[in-house]
């Protein structure tokens, strides 16, 4: 497995516990004490809830997946990486989603959530990487910035030079550096729910802070402290949070010409004809920079399958195998249409084994 890579995934499969209650009707075993086993739910659909980023590639294999496979077609609604665990975590039953899609890793505390309602057995696959993009429409100044100065123009509060802080000052990016265009500092971004908002700040802001002394004095010294610093946006109209929908930001941007975005490179791809992405320090947010490792604002995007839904809802094995297919996420699948950047090969193979331990799990029931 990559570096990279194996720096980003988890265990992989989590097998923690048994199977919890399900919301439809059941079969009684007729033995006391022992709880009902939960019925299959026959032409129930597989409900997929999450990442915006992640979702086009979601409802891509959904529609091929329902047209070929002989089983309905899955849903994939948009609730962003952060509402998308709630979601998820609330309980095992094919009325809950059985994938999540997330531009992020999911965290301990969201573990804690699911395990506190009996969701106990989840399965993290990665699907490819995505890039962080900064983009503006193509009648808007062409810019090149470093993660330096997007600490600088975002982050609520900043080094105000004499060893403390104060409120971010600057209204133009020429008042962070004399080498950015003139022009009003406002950012459409997503929200605090947002994994595209929890990587931007974390492979963007926060090492932008590091490249600061006073900064990085701050991080050895009390890293807690560092990261609220680095990673707290601004709230004073300079940042709007733009909900979880990337397209509707490209639509703001198209109309708005000095505004900037920030948002999945897949969506940079898509809409090529009507906004452009920013260059980070000088290298180009495209495909082939991202999979060099060359561009500094990539990350891996992950979807996490409730296994304890397996034998509740028919086809969920089989969609995770589809979607990680070579056809559809390999080097020549249908996905890279869609802006999706493969795992190289070997990683890719991995999450093919996973699949296939899913489709075990399902027949050993």
């Amino acid at each position: 497995m990559s570096v990279r890579l194996s720096c980003f995934l988890g265990a992989g499969v989590l097998i923690l516990a048994a199977c919890g209650q399900s919301d439809l009707k059941q079969l009684d075993t007729g033995e006391p004490g022992i709880k009902p086993v939960p019925a299959i739910a026959r032409n129930q659909k597989v409900k997929i809830v999450g990442s915006s980023t992640v979702a086009p590639f979601s409802r891509t294999v959904a529609e091929r997946f329902g047209a070929v496979s002989g089983f309905p077609t899955p849903i994939v609604e948009t609730t962003g990486t952060g509402g998308g665990f709630k979601a998820f975590c609330e309980g095992v039953g094919p009325v809950s989603p059985s994938i999540i899609n997330a531009s992020r890793p999911m965290k301990a505390s969201e573990r804690e959530l699911c395990a506190r309602a009996g969701v106990t057995d989840i399965t993290e696959v990665a699907l490819g990487y995505d890039g962080i993009v900064v983009a503006n429409s193509k009648a808007g100044a062409d810019f090149d910035v470093t993660k330096e100065q997007l600490y600088l123009a975002l982050a609520k509060e900043i080094p105000d030079g004499k060893g403390g802080f104060m409120p971010n000052p600057h209204k133009n990016w020429q008042d962070v550096s004399p080498d950015l265009p003139s022009g009003p500092i406002v950012v459409l971004g997503p929200p605090p729910t947002s994994g595209t908002r929890d990587a931007f700040v974390e492979l963007g802001m926060e090492k932008g802070a590091e490249a600061i002394p006073q900064l990085r004095d701050l991080k050895a010294a009390d890293e807690a402290a560092f990261k609220e610093r680095a990673h707290t946006v601004r709230t004073d109209g300079v940042w709007v949070d733009f909900g979880e929908n990337d397209s509707a930001i490209v639509q703001s941007l198209v109309k708005s010409p000095e505004a900037i975005g920030v948002l999945g490179f897949s969506f940079l791809e898509q809409n090529g004809d009507r906004v452009k992405g920013a260059r980070l320090a000088g290298v180009e947010a495209n495909f082939d920079n991202i999979v060099a490792g060359e561009y500094g604002l990539a990350r891996i995007m992950f979807f996490y399958v409730k296994d304890q839904n397996l034998p509740l809802v028919e086809g969920l094995a089989e969609f995770v195998s589809a979607s990680v297919d070579e056809g559809a996420a390999g080097h020549d699948g249908y996905l890279i249409e869609k802006g999706l950047i493969p795992l190289d090969q070997e990683d890719l193979k991995k999450q093919q084994a996973l699949a296939e331990q899913l489709e075990l799990k399902v027949r050993a029931y």
